[in-house]
Order: C-alpha cells, then structure tokens, then sequence
C-alpha cells in the first residue's frame, strides 16, 4: 500500500468518526475500492461511537462537578436565559413543570427510545450526537455497545448494497 492510499484510508476513518452518512460515497469518489471503503467506513465509525461515548461521560460529569463554577463565571445574559439551571435544587419536593422542549425529549424517548437513537444515529443524528443520547439517557442498558455496532455495520451493508446496485448514483 502506498501513502496515497493510507491517506484516503485515514481521511474517510475521521470523516466516519463524525459525519457517517457521507464517508462511503466519499471513500468511492476519493477512488478506494469496496473493500476498503467498508472496512475505513465500518472501523471509523464503530472507533467514533467509542471515542464519543467517553467523552460525553467525561463532559457529563465535568459538568455536573463545575456547574457552581460555570454559572458564576458565565455572563448574565446566558444565566437568565438558562436561569433553573444555575439555581440549586435544595427543595426536592418542588413540582416540575414541564416546558416544550422537555415534553418534545419524552415524546422521542417513549415513542423511539434506544432503537430510535441506534438505527438513526449513523445517519440522521450522527455519530457523536447518537453517542451522547446513549451515554446520557441509556447508559445502565445492556448491549448499548452490541446494539450500536450492529447499526454501524448494517449502514455500511446497506451503503454497499445501494452503491452495487445503482452504481450510477456514485
């Protein structure tokens, strides 16, 4: 293997870290073959979930340790706009009051769940936001990581079998 070829190997592994809709009919227009396209797509994207998955496990808990720092040293326009989240949540008896965008949340959540974010997160959400739902909202479930490479590995079965079958769409 040359260096050319290495380098288009390392470029569609970083773009299916982030972007994995797009990395495979990248790697065909860059000039790889199948194989290697699948194998630079599949590693990239399952090395992304990864990588994503431990580092917003890491930001979560940065997060909820420094979030008394955070709020004293944001300026006073994000702190009223994102006001209950500075305060301090001594009264556990306090009813919750639901806001648009938390009943959006738990509509997705009951309606798709952890299939939704697994079969739409290679393609829809990508990698890294499909990555942080899990750790977020799914993290004490069994085979999270079975489950997304599985997904991971079907996408790039599915991208190869549209790739053969139109190969005028490429």
């Amino acid at each position: 293997m040359n260096v050319v070829v290495i380098l288009k190997l390392l470029n569609v592994f970083l773009l299916a870290t982030v972007k994995y809709f797009f990395s495979f009919p990248y790697a065909l227009v860059i000039g790889l073959n199948y194989e290697q396209a699948i194998v630079s797509v599949m590693v990239g994207g399952i090395a992304g979930f990864f990588f994503f998955y431990y580092l917003s496990e890491l930001l979560i808990r940065g997060f909820h340790r420094y979030k008394c720092v955070l709020c004293k040293v944001v300026p006073e326009f994000v702190k009223t706009k994102y006001q209950k989240l500075c305060e301090m949540r001594s009264k556990s008896h306090e009813q919750v009051r639901f806001t648009k965008k938390s009943r959006w949340l738990i509509n997705v959540k009951t309606k798709y769940g952890l299939w939704g974010i697994v079969i739409s997160s290679p393609v829809i959400l990508s990698i890294p936001v499909g990555a942080f739902l899990i750790k977020r909202y799914y993290s004490g479930t069994k085979n999270v990581f079975g489950y997304m490479m599985i997904s991971i590995v079907g996408w790039a079965a599915f991208f190869a079998v549209v790739t053969i079958i139109f190969p005028g769409l490429i």
